[in-house]
């Protein structure tokens, strides 16, 4: 979200609203919105305590990817048996912060020999041909020459959520930023999932 999607939908927030500052924290972690640690966040996951409002941006998918020049170095993957003489891409194990991220267990895989908390790390691996990984169809546009492998067997679903204090409905200028940015997001997920389609 932070590295694919935000950047251009908060520009032409910008750019619509002269004057207007936003700061994007990337942080892999949970806010507390509560304590006005930010305005706003967005997850993969609703909270399940707090005054707060949440609305179901979008949904988004990811698939199993890899670089076409790694393919050509590799055996052929026809089935996720074939999966495991590759390497694997992903997520350290241990900070992974919210089960909605936990990609791989979801297809039998436990081993991540390239791991980071990054998504930007693990797409500039892929990127480099050093393995197979589960990338959000989004950013597949960013990353020529990756292509997805075994698309019908590994196809996951998520959904990004927009939360806010529970008061601060009544602010018109935050509410006016978050409908702004829940349109902005809405729309640069179907474009970009429409360019890999």
């Amino acid at each position: 979200m932070a590295n694919f999607l935000l950047p251009q939908v908060t520009a032409a927030i910008c750019d619509a609203n002269p004057g207007l500052e936003v700061q994007i924290v990337a942080l892999p972690r949970v806010f507390n919105l509560s304590r006005r640690e930010a305005d706003m966040a967005i997850a993969v996951s609703p909270p399940e305590t707090g005054r707060l409002t949440v609305q179901r941006v979008t949904d988004y998918r990811l698939h199993l990817v890899a670089h076409r020049d790694y393919l050509d170095r590799h055996p052929p993957i026809r089935g996720l048996g074939d999966l495991t003489g590759h390497r694997i891409v992903g997520y350290i194990p241990d900070m992974i912060f919210d089960s909605e991220l936990d990609y791989l267990s979801e297809i039998g895989m436990e081993r991540v020999p390239l791991a980071s908390n990054s998504v930007a790390v693990q797409l500039n691996w892929l990127r480099a041909g050093a393995g197979l990984g589960i990338v959000h169809d989004f950013a597949i546009p960013a990353a020529p020459g990756l292509v997805k492998v075994l698309a019908d067997l590994v196809s996951l679903k998520r959904s990004f959520y927009l939360i806010r204090h529970g008061g601060d409905r009544k602010l018109a200028r935050l509410s006016r930023f978050a409908a702004l940015l829940f349109d902005g997001l809405r729309a640069e997920v179907s474009r970009l999932e429409a360019r890999i389609a």
